[in-house]
């Protein structure tokens, strides 16, 4: 689904609706978003979850390459694409260009309100992930490593708050710091492959979800699998 045309994600008219898509596309705009009175910019480095985004919400997608510190030590760089969906006030064609609420859904005192997207919180969990998650390898112990990493603590405790209301268990480590100064915690490593498999079970029937993350997460699980065969 690489072409923005030929995507057909079913959007609901009012952008704080509960609905998959709204759901899967505020997930992403809390994970890795820059919300301004007039402007969203929301950043991918997945082509086909930009391109989704932008059937959900409109706007322009920029590509660029780009170079940054890993959030977990920042003695180590790393350079890959990313895409960036910009969507302005007014904008057609898309979710937001149909509205005057362009900003994250919180409440007046600033904390998030997701509240409406209680029937949708794999999508918003998915969502959340493909923004400031993180899925790897852990080749010295064997294991799927599922972490997510944000400047925003309180933002963090609600992803904690909504992966411990999830129907797999998945115990978590506690929220810790960051090198960079930000924050991270991850689902234990026995718990993840049951929660990533969770996380993207029938994405495929809404088409929200980044590709790339979940064939990461398929690798990363046939990795553990396989050392799993070796040590036996």
């Amino acid at each position: 689904m690489s072409d923005a045309d030929a995507l057909e994600i079913a959007v609901p008219s009012d952008p704080l609706a509960g609905h998959a898509a709204t759901a899967y596309f505020w997930g992403h705009v809390a994970g890795s978003g820059d919300v301004s009175d007039d402007d969203i910019e929301v950043v991918t480095n997945d082509e086909e979850s930009a391109q989704v985004l932008a059937a959900i919400a409109g706007g322009d997608v920029a590509h660029e390459t780009t170079t940054r510190e890993y959030a977990h030590d920042t003695s180590i760089t790393r350079t890959e694409d990313e895409y960036t969906l910009s969507i302005g006030d007014g904008d057609d064609g898309g979710l937001l260009g149909r509205t005057s609420a362009l900003s994250l859904p919180v409440d007046g005192r600033g904390n998030y309100r997701f509240g409406a997207f209680s029937s949708h919180e794999r999508e918003l969990l998915r969502g959340l992930l493909e923004g400031c998650g993180t899925i790897c390898f852990k080749s010295s112990s064997g294991t799927v490593g599922i972490s997510f990493v944000h400047d925003d603590r309180e933002l963090l405790e609600l992803v904690r708050e909504l992966i411990a209301e999830c129907p797999v268990d998945a115990p978590m480590g506690d929220l810790s710091e960051t090198s960079s100064g930000g924050h991270w915690f991850g689902v234990d490593d026995d718990a993840a492959p049951a929660f990533g498999t969770w996380l993207y079970e029938n994405c495929e029937e809404t088409g929200l979800f980044a590709p790339s993350r979940r064939r990461k997460l398929e690798k990363s699980l046939e990795q553990a699998s396989a050392y799993d065969g070796d040590e036996t």
